[in-house]
């Protein structure tokens, strides 16, 4: 599977122009219609393209109308951006996205994610019927090779990381038939308790054998510093998946604000500390300027 067989889909569109350029996009989690707005609004100020992401518990909540609501927002802006279900793992979540999408309410891409199974064939094997699933629907997916440890925002927990292995990803990407590829490099869901000690070397490996066809994506991004992204992008990444950095400005402004005012000036002050922190990581990633 290529990208040929997602004609005019958004997120490939906006990942292929990243990395042929050299920048990276902002995939930003949204749990609510405030931060999907703040995101929006803050690329077009900036004239980035952007995903905007939903977990798979955010999704279960709002359902198709909340879905609906993203797609129209992010569809409509003036500048690309995509809509993108992360970590889809249970069956449930993914038979939501796939039976929405199939009733015309479609991500425009998502990540299936059986990075919790033993082996490498196995991870295959779950993820493989979803993918095909997906494509009928016109939907390209993310899959990832090895583990990340840790876990966030209802995400199932994993405490034995597994390395990407560079040499067995084309063989995976095949047998999975999905088109994007989150590598596992010493990156974790949370905290890191120690400084990062990412494996750049998996990234120049992978982007030597998937450039042009398979984008990268980075997880666990949670308090990096700067210049990590910037390597990460150097070598190779175009996907970067965000949650905390602006979810937690937003959770305290709002909270703050809604003890001294009313609440619409509570909301448009949360929606501008999300927004801010976006367009501060669009001009690191830079992809400022390129919509």
């Amino acid at each position: 599977m290529s990208a040929s067989d997602f004609p005019g889909n958004r997120t490939l569109d906006i990942l292929s122009k990243a990395e042929r350029d050299g920048y990276g996009v902002l995939a930003q989690i949204c749990y609510d219609a405030g931060m999907a707005i703040a995101l929006v609004r803050a690329a077009e100020r900036a004239r980035s393209p952007a995903i905007l992401q939903l977990f798979p518990i955010t999704l279960a909540y709002g359902g198709g109308p909340f879905l609906r609501f993203c797609l129209d927002l992010a569809h409509q802006a003036s500048v690309p951006i995509a809509v993108h279900l992360d970590h889809a793992t249970d069956p449930e979540h993914l038979e939501l996205a796939l039976s929405l999408a199939e009733q015309g309410i479609a991500f425009d891409s998502i990540m299936v994610d059986a990075s919790h199974a033993e082996t490498d064939e196995e991870n295959i094997a779950l993820a493989r019927p979803y993918v095909e699933r997906a494509r009928k629907a016109g939907i390209p997916v993310e899959v990832e090779l090895g583990r990340l440890e840790g876990g966030e925002a209802g995400l199932r927990t994993i405490s034995d990381a597994i390395l990407t292995k560079p040499e067995k990803a084309e063989t995976f990407m095949k047998g999975t038939g999905a088109i994007i590829l989150a590598p596992s490099i010493g990156n974790l869901h949370g905290s890191y308790l120690n400084p990062p000690n990412f494996r750049q070397e998996i990234l120049k490996d992978l982007h030597k054998v998937f450039k042009g066809t398979v984008p990268l994506c980075l997880h666990g991004t949670d308090e990096l510093p700067d210049e990590l992204f910037v390597e990460c992008i150097r070598n190779g990444v175009s996907k970067i998946n965000v949650n905390s950095w602006a979810r937690d400005p937003y959770a305290k402004t709002l909270g703050e604000a809604l003890l001294a005012g009313p609440f619409p000036e509570a909301q448009e002050a949360a929606t501008e500390a999300f927004a801010a922190v976006c367009e501060r990581l669009f001009r690191l990633f830079g992809s400022a300027g390129k919509a």
